[in-house]
């Protein structure tokens, strides 16, 4: 049985490949950013996917992801942003329905 070295290294490579693909929570956070980005969400500014919104592009009640969980973007400055908005989700968050903020219920880190 004959085995040349090409035919190992690509064997080789394609198994490495293969196994640092993405990690397996990922594939369905990154699924439903998409999918909100597709829906037009943030008015066609992308949805933030981190504990950060995107400087000088979100706005607040932006929609988000964080950890595996929908949220908002609300200036909280919990995670050590900077200038820009943080993503919040929606269970650690209080909303005013009688109050809109960009077109949304305005919402702010519960205390």
């Amino acid at each position: 049985m004959k085995c040349n070295v090409f035919a190992i290294l690509f064997a080789a490579l394609s198994l490495t490949n293969a196994l640092a693909i993405e990690e397996p929570g990922m594939t369905a956070v990154r699924r439903e950013t998409l999918l909100l980005e597709r829906q037009n969400a943030n008015n066609g500014r992308p949805v933030a996917n981190g504990a950060c919104c995107i400087a000088a592009t979100s706005k607040k009640q932006d929609v988000c992801a964080v950890n595996g969980q929908q949220g908002k973007c609300v200036p909280a400055n919990t995670a050590g942003c900077n200038a820009a908005l943080t993503c919040i989700a929606n269970s650690k968050l209080t909303c005013n329905n009688r109050v809109l903020e960009n077109g949304r219920p305005l919402c702010r880190l519960r205390q």
